[in-house]
């Protein structure tokens, strides 16, 4: 079931989920995304990043939709951290259902105008949109970029962001950050700040860096009113860690002898991701 993200978080905001974006950059990885979301029953956000989609190349989206259209649980694909005009335009001709432009880190009369700009031209083809205020922090190994230094969504300008552009939905930062983390450096959320920002408005709210944080806050998190969160390297980790140890033996040579494992490991951290999300099942409420 093919949907764009404001359908799919609207849902989730009601019944108190949050809908996981898992990016994928290659078939194998997106073929464990849906095997495990089919068989949970759980709705899901196919994340794709520019550079992720440079390397996949446009024709990788009609595979994606045509699984996502054959599928029994809802699925957006939904390009994440836009960083400009003509890569959201290229998103939303090669099949994207939802974009998002990052202008988070512009000055805040130039974050508005860009995503109105954005927001005229997607929602013309009933495509969503997902803006940024406040920037997500960066560990260095991620696979997308961050600022050196988190700064927090500022609650005193998100009403009005929200009501300028009408943006269908905003990521936050609250403490997360791109990428596993070292053992030197903790994450914390301001939760604190999170309940502040849900007080202001009414959209779905996103966070951004989700992997390697506590599986209280995140669970917390979602109570407090985050409907969609972002998980890369989580799962990537997950795959190239068992790819490693499966190539250890030399004589694989056959992708459906190599891969298969990988998926296995992947799909356990991505159902596990779908349980702290209160996500599992939840494909009945779209029925």
């Amino acid at each position: 079931m093919l949907v764009n993200m404001k359908e799919l978080l609207s849902v989730a905001q009601k019944n108190q989920f949050a809908v996981p974006a898992f990016n994928v950059s290659s078939s194998m990885i997106f073929k464990g995304v849906m095997e495990a979301c089919n068989e949970k029953k759980a709705p899901v956000i196919i994340a794709i990043h520019p550079d992720e989609l440079s390397f996949l190349e446009d024709s990788f989206i009609a595979g994606v939709r045509e699984e996502a259209s054959k599928s029994n649980v809802p699925v957006a694909i939904h390009l994440d951290h836009g960083g400009d005009f003509a890569q959201v335009v290229r998103a939303i001709k090669c099949g994207f259902t939802s974009v998002m432009i990052d202008a988070s880190l512009l000055p805040f009369e130039e974050n508005v105008a860009i995503t109105q700009k954005v927001i005229e031209m997607a929602h013309a083809v009933n495509v969503s949109v997902e803006a940024e205020l406040g920037t997500i922090g960066s560990t260095g190994n991620g696979g997308e970029s961050g600022s050196e230094q988190i700064i927090y969504t500022d609650p005193a300008t998100v009403k009005e962001f929200v009501s300028r552009t009408g943006v269908d939905t905003l990521a936050i930062a609250i403490g997360t950050s791109h990428g596993i983390y070292p053992k030197n450096m903790k994450p914390k959320l301001r939760l604190d700040l999170l309940k502040e920002i849900r007080s202001c408005v009414d959209i779905p709210l996103v966070l951004h860096g989700g992997s390697a944080n506590t599986d209280s806050e995140i669970a917390e998190s979602v109570k407090l009113g985050i409907s969609k969160i972002n998980i890369s390297s989580d799962i990537k980790e997950a795959f190239y860690q068992k790819c490693r140890e499966v190539l250890q033996d030399t004589s694989l040579r056959e992708p459906n002898a190599i891969y298969p494992p990988c998926i296995e490991a992947m799909k356990e951290v991505i159902e596990q991701k779908l349980e702290l999300f209160n996500d599992v099942g939840q494909a009945r409420h779209y029925l």
